[in-house]
């Protein structure tokens, strides 16, 4: 028999303390002392006591007969990334074992979207989120603190410095060091990263693992190595078209490691347009491993996140929160990511120009023309 879950009653009662004073705790709806506010969340923590979106004893026993099961959701951020269709579809099939419905909602990258969405999922009902958080310097996370002071079970993809919450992620910044120590290994010396939207952390890991692979070589490695596109197979055709316009051909990438696969793919398409051959001409490496990508002409090199793990994992992560009796202290999973060499990369056509590791390369000159390292 399913344990019953623990009343506001429950809380005022081991609190001390009045239901009204529960309520405006909850709700910070009229003043209440330091004391008390802490006595409070503590007994909320204790019991594991989670607020019911109906109120009312009778509104919550109709929602609950109403419901064929018990339902949790992911919010995602591009409905257009076939990355996030294999993490729900894991998702999915972990939760429809253990007897929950898997919502999916998308974001698109808008704080005011991820927030609505948090905030209508949890007034339905739902028992739990995971989340893939619009993050930059300007992000209001104030719906997803709000999540955490509730007691309300959720799961990230993307860290959140100085939330508590259970995370399911991968080594972004190994991944992307990998990816450039591949091209850097076939001997490319003029290497460019498309670098991904603002409103996630990996874009700034991924530039992380850039710079970790250009310190372990004799390149030098500055602003002009890193260019702004997005996420999406338009943003790697935008930035493609105008990088190579822009640059003479003495100057132009060899090499270049993407955000996602999306961007990589259209940057393909950028190049065959320009009369540009992948890997001829220019190696190009995406991240993610999308399912598509082994079905075309000429299969991309990428970085494999391991998308069916991470649905999985999060999923089971997040039962277990809802299910709990207990506070279940928050868990983080790094998972690797693994490099998959395919025929979008080759060797440099400048022969002979294969840079050796270089433990202090931050003494050595700088020839511009090259952009390695003078000894």
């Amino acid at each position: 028999m399913t344990a019953r879950r623990p009343s506001i009653t429950d809380v005022a009662r081991r609190a001390g303390v009045s239901k009204a004073t529960v309520s405006a705790v909850i709700n910070d709806s009229s003043p209440v002392s330091d004391v008390t506010r802490e006595r409070v969340r503590a007994a909320i923590e204790a019991l594991n006591y989670r607020r019911a979106a109906a109120a009312g004893a009778a509104a919550g026993a109709a929602t609950a007969a109403a419901r064929a099961g018990r339902c949790i959701a992911i919010v995602i951020k591009e409905i257009d990334n076939p990355y996030y269709g294999e993490i729900i579809a894991a998702a999915r099939a972990e939760a429809s074992v253990a007897g929950y419905t898997l919502l999916a909602v998308s974001s698109e990258g808008d704080y005011a979207g991820e927030r609505q969405a948090v905030r209508l999922l949890q007034a339905k009902d739902v028992d739990g989120l995971i989340v893939t958080p619009v993050l930059d310097e300007h992000a209001d996370l104030s719906h997803l603190f709000e999540l955490k002071r509730r007691n309300f079970p959720f799961v990230l993809l993307e860290e959140i410095r100085g939330v508590p919450a259970s995370l399911v992620d991968v080594d972004n910044v190994e991944g992307s060091r990998r990816a450039v120590a591949h091209l850097i290994e076939l001997g490319h010396t003029r290497i460019v990263h498309f670098a991904g939207p603002q409103y996630s952390t990996h874009t700034q890991e991924r530039i992380d693992g850039v710079r970790r692979a250009f310190s372990a070589s004799r390149l030098a490695f500055g602003d002009e190595d890193v260019v702004t596109a997005g996420a999406h197979l338009e943003d790697g055709y935008r930035c493609g078209l105008e990088l190579f316009r822009a640059r003479a051909a003495e100057t132009r990438p060899t090499g270049i490691t993407c955000y996602n696969d999306l961007v990589a793919l259209g940057l393909c398409r950028a190049l065959a347009e320009l009369g540009l051959r992948v890997p001829e001409d220019v190696s190009v490496i995406g991240f993610d491993d999308i399912a598509m990508l082994t079905y075309l002409p000429r299969p991309l090199t990428t970085v494999r996140i391991p998308k069916g793990d991470m649905g999985r994992i999060a999923a089971r992560m997040l039962i277990r929160h809802v299910e709990a009796k207990g506070v279940e202290p928050p868990k983080k999973v790094y998972l690797d990511a693994k490099l998959m060499v395919r025929a979008s990369t080759g060797p440099s056509i400048a022969r002979g120009e294969h840079s050796a590791p270089a433990s202090a390369s931050h003494q050595h000159p700088v020839d511009r023309a090259t952009r390695r390292r003078v000894p």
